[in-house]
């Protein structure tokens, strides 16, 4: 008797389990649910819809001005397109002949790398060195010292002073200097001679890129919560070139995301220095870019489909330089 009674309190335990089991089943899925529902976009779009609503307009401009005008570009590449008739699709010639039968485009591709590898990097860590001792001074000093290495990337004279500097005749400032102090026995051809064209350009890239980068890490240096300074030293930092490292850095990587971004895109986006100091086609082409090459077929010859091929590849460029630069970002501090 109490034998039966004994499986029969087991039998109801266990489908008490089972029912608990069960539950907990149930919920758990549940919550699952509507875990994976509220990580969905829509559910996030009709949570915050206010704010999407406000930041609407810039999504719609963005989209028009900006993703679908390199969407139609990828697709013209694959055509050709005179603007005069209908794009016709003519495949990958477009690359073809970019890669296999344009020299220009080779020397210009060149000299595009140059110019990336040579004022990228300097320009970014010139921003970020230049911020971080302006930012030691007093707030009026501070704004002024801003002003004054800001200005020559908003200067809309910027080529003419570059361009009496690099004058060919002895009046040119370069020349006179050079040949007063006895480096120099005649003027030289500063922007007519292949040699000099590319390394004066990279110098007066080099002058004009504290731009926007710049003013994105005064800002960010700015922003540093003081008092990690203070737990810094307590856990061993010793000097400033520590604290820069393992404190102003990492507090500030958006703004190093946005000055590399800034930076990439203007070591590869140089047409208008070239253009203004050494001319579109320059001496044996020491000065053209893949955005002067574009320039030239997109504006000139109105070969659009071929323009869209260039500026597609180099788009590719700087999205995988993007990429790489983002990638070691994230390593700062570590």
């Amino acid at each position: 008797m109490s034998r039966n009674k004994s499986d029969s309190d087991n039998r109801d335990m266990n489908n008490d389990n089972n029912k608990a089991g069960s539950a907990a089943s149930l919920y758990s899925l549940a919550g699952y649910t509507i875990a994976r529902k509220q990580r969905s976009l829509f559910y996030r779009i009709k949570k915050n819809k206010i704010s999407y609503i406000m930041m609407s307009p810039y999504f719609i401009l963005f989209f028009l001005f900006t993703v679908l005008p390199v969407v139609m570009s990828i697709g013209l590449s694959f055509t050709y397109f005179n603007m005069l008739e209908a794009p016709t699709f003519n495949g990958w010639a477009n690359y073809t002949k970019l890669f296999l039968n344009d020299d220009i485009f080779i020397v210009s591709l060149k000299n595009t790398l140059i110019f990336a590898v040579v004022t990228g990097p300097i320009s970014y860590l010139l921003c970020l060195l230049f911020a971080w001792i302006i930012n030691e001074f007093r707030p009026k000093v501070r704004a002024f010292l801003t002003l004054i290495f800001y200005a020559p990337s908003i200067c809309g004279n910027a080529y003419m002073v570059w361009s009496l500097i690099l004058s060919s005749d002895r009046y040119g400032y370069l020349n006179g200097i050079l040949m007063n102090l006895g480096f120099i026995d005649e003027q030289k051809l500063w922007m007519q001679d292949a040699d000099y064209i590319l390394p004066c350009l990279i110098v007066v890239q080099l002058w004009l890129s504290l731009g926007t980068g710049f003013l994105s890490f005064i800002a960010g240096l700015q922003t540093v919560d003081k008092t990690l300074y203070e737990a810094a030293a307590i856990d061993g930092v010793k000097n400033r070139w520590q604290e820069l490292w393992f404190v102003t850095l990492p507090a500030m990587k958006p703004q190093l995301m946005f000055g590399a971004v800034m930076q990439i895109t203007q070591s590869f986006a140089v047409a208008d220095i070239s253009i203004q100091l050494a001319g579109n086609p320059s001496v044996n082409y020491a000065g053209a870019t893949v955005v002067t090459h574009l320039l030239d077929y997109g504006s000139t010859r109105f070969d659009m489909g071929y323009a869209s091929a260039i500026a597609t590849v180099l788009f590719l460029l700087m999205v995988g330089t993007n990429k790489l630069v983002q990638r070691l970002l994230r390593r700062v501090g570590e």
